[in-house]
């Protein structure tokens, strides 16, 4: 590896604000410890040629996946620059990265160090991030049961829904939440689609998910940070998650999302309860009386959880105890599709493909041209008197 020719840098402290903006051959700058997998795959879409981290993309507490899928992508990794290095890099610059030395060069000419993350970095830090593991499943653990005391309510109390003009009662609802191996998801279930139409309740990031899939939601309900304008304005119903100020929300209250959607000049309601706006979704599918719920691209593996920054898993344990069998994920769907007894057109098409070869045979035999011979005669004598 050598000295690169410059290239635009784009910054953003939160990434998924930063691959919006994102062109081919740009440089990502980014402030993001222990790089996720959706954040990855994000900035592998993007067609980017390097990514450049003010954090240390693998801090050691878990190992999580997000820069290895970015060297398999043949992405430059630029690790470790601090803070100083990210606010001293001008938005839009052009720069010119070392990969061999870990170094960025501003159009300054000064130079900031960093280290490059080759595979056999990433493999030593991964390695040590397993060893790390039990410690932090240990502290997921306490933390979920010390939140499950605070968002018990959401076992027991009913979920004080708004008034929606779609109807969920009776009818299956997919909840597609742009997470790990949602396009894979939504892939698998055309022919679930195409039969049960169910209701498309999006989760924020979620409704661009499936736009790109030429789908159209429903409804969205998130806290508006992480979906495109554009989605937003695709005629969907819309839903603010809401949180009360506690322990188990972080700290928050208040509906801040309902500030971008008066910005947008679009009209929304506000639905109030603890835990991730995915586990409202759920729960807000089951009050309606939706008779199935499937899910895309959800959060459930210890993995996933730690990728979210979550320090527990109270508020998911206790939806999916709630709601019960009622919730299945997109693969299982998938399987039963491809499972169920085929319909009458695909049977007619499986008969005649099947007996193909037997006319074929039939009409190239002397016995079956012989055959064919009496039909005609028979049928010309039978016309002809009539």
């Amino acid at each position: 590896m050598s000295l690169r020719a410059a290239s635009r840098v784009l910054k953003d402290r939160r990434t998924k604000n930063l691959t919006r903006r994102l062109k081919p051959g740009d440089i990502a700058l980014i402030h993001h410890a222990d790089l996720d997998t959706t954040a990855a795959r994000a900035l592998i879409e993007s067609n980017i040629s390097a990514v450049v981290n003010a954090s240390r993309s693998i801090s050691g507490r878990y190992p999580n996946r997000g820069p290895l899928l970015l060297l398999e992508a043949g992405i430059v990794q630029i690790d470790d620059l601090g803070e100083d290095a990210f606010e001293s890099i001008p938005d839009g610059a052009l720069v010119a990265l070392d990969p061999a030395r870990g170094t960025i060069t501003l159009p300054d000419g000064a130079v900031i160090q960093g280290s490059t993350l080759s595979s056999e970095l990433i493999q030593q830090q991964m390695k040590d991030a397993h060893a790390n593991l039990s410690t932090e499943l240990d502290h997921f653990a306490r933390n979920t049961l010390e939140y499950l005391d605070n968002e018990k309510g959401l076992l027991f109390d009913p979920v004080e829904v708004p008034g929606l003009r779609t109807k969920f009662a009776g009818r299956h609802v997919m909840i597609v939440v742009r997470g790990e191996g949602y396009k894979d998801d939504l892939a698998l279930l055309h022919d679930y689609l195409r039969d049960t139409r169910p209701i498309l309740l999006a989760v924020d990031g979620g409704a661009d998910a499936l736009i790109e899939a030429r789908l159209t939601p429903d409804v969205i309900l998130g806290d508006m940070d992480s979906v495109s304008d554009d989605a937003l304005r695709c005629g969907a119903e819309l839903i603010v998650h809401g949180y009360h100020g506690s322990k188990a929300s972080g700290g928050k209250s208040g509906a801040p999302g309902m500030e971008r959607i008066k910005e947008l000049g679009l009209e929304a309601q506000v639905l109030y309860s603890p835990g991730t706006s995915e586990d409202v979704a759920m729960l807000l599918a089951d009050e309606l009386e939706a008779t199935l719920i499937v899910a895309v691209g959800t959060h459930f593996s210890l993995e996933e959880f730690l990728d979210k920054g979550r320090k527990g898993m109270a508020s998911t344990f206790l939806t999916r105890l709630r709601i019960g069998s009622k919730l299945v994920d997109a693969k299982g769907i998938a399987r039963l599709s491809r499972g169920q007894r085929p319909r009458l057109r695909e049977l007619a098409l499986i008969v005649f493909a099947a007996s193909t070869p037997i006319i074929a045979v039939t009409v190239l035999s002397p016995v079956g041209q012989n055959l064919l011979e009496i039909i005609r005669v028979w049928m010309h004598v039978h016309l002809h008197i009539g």
